[in-house]
């Protein structure tokens, strides 16, 4: 388990459910502040589960959810942005930290495929 990914993705979902929680009360955003919410604390939470994989091909399969998940995170943060509803910093910020975790996500994957095809 890689402790600081587990960081990183435990941070953006506080970060995402701040959000949300900005969003709904605030803001008046329900519907996409929902969609943000459950899509942008999957991440972390499919990391977790990916731990615990039954094999190699299973790891890559369950970080392969996160990648999609953090993808549509991705998406919805654009959304709110161009919504109105996230400002330019928050917009930067929510997304630089996406971004960060697809790109980690990514490289776990190769070092993955590269492990198995060698193991």
């Amino acid at each position: 388990m890689n402790t600081d990914f587990n960081s990183l993705s435990l941070g953006f979902g506080k970060r995402i459910t701040k959000v949300y929680l900005e969003l709904t009360e605030k803001r008046r955003e329900y519907n996409i502040a929902k969609q943000l919410l459950r899509s942008g604390t999957a991440v972390g939470a499919l990391y977790r589960e990916a731990t615990y994989a039954e094999s190699k091909a299973d790891l890559i399969h369950k970080l392969h959810g996160a990648i999609k998940e953090c993808s549509e995170t991705v998406y919805w943060i654009d959304l709110l942005e161009h919504m109105g509803k996230l400002n330019q910093t928050e917009h930067a910020s929510l997304r630089g930290d996406a971004v960060s975790l697809l790109k980690i996500l990514t490289a776990m994957i190769k070092t993955a495929k590269r492990n198995k095809e060698n193991g």
